[in-house]
């Protein structure tokens, strides 16, 4: 915890560098990706501080808009269109996602409920060898069923109808550094 801890102090010591943040955001990618500490979109992307409104959560699982409660993930995807006028949207799955994985392979995660009810929102449940460390397949698959998702949201719906907005499906390898894209002409993660 030290090095972060002095890092956060050193941070702080260069105002200047942030001073126009104070101003307002107008990031132009809402970043939708896991949670686990392998991924980091800035430094996937190279983004400086108010270029991506990043929302994270486990297994970059986009809720269905009807459910029965408002959820911080569709308030996220709301505002971000919305209020920030995103013009594109990007959901990024990850090699070896212990979310991805426990579905694909069936875990039993009752020891866990919150995760288990958390991961119910991801149905179907991915395809992809349950022997895979990777889980390539299955976090791919995972992925276009996120964006599929994001089509029901009223917000989204609307404004790819009206093209002022564009989805992408990535997948990352955290074992390489990689980043691939989908294609769906081809229907396959290419190499960026």
């Amino acid at each position: 915890m030290q090095p972060l801890i002095d890092n956060a102090r050193s941070f702080g010591q260069r105002p200047e560098e942030f001073a126009e943040l104070a101003e307002g955001q107008s990031p132009q990618v809402l970043f939708i990706t896991c949670s686990d500490s392998r991924v980091v979109p800035a430094l996937i992307t190279g983004a400086r501080p108010g270029e991506l409104f990043e929302l994270r959560t486990a297994g970059n699982i986009v809720p269905p808009h009807a459910c029965a409660h408002p959820t911080a993930e569709a308030a996220t995807i709301e505002y971000a269109v919305e209020v920030l006028g995103v013009r594109d949207i990007v959901v990024c799955g990850h090699s070896h996602c212990g979310a991805v994985g426990a579905l694909v392979r069936g875990d039993d995660l009752t020891a866990v409920p919150a995760v288990r009810d958390w991961l119910a929102h991801a149905t179907p449940r991915p395809a992809g060898a349950a022997e895979d460390p990777e889980v390539a397949e299955g976090v791919q698959s995972h992925v276009l069923t996120q964006l599929l998702r994001l089509r029901s949201y009223p917000c989204v719906a609307r404004r790819l109808t009206e093209g002022r907005l564009a989805l992408h499906a990535w997948y990352y390898e955290v074992h390489t550094g990689a980043v691939r894209a989908h294609r769906p002409q081809s229907d396959t993660f290419e190499s960026l």
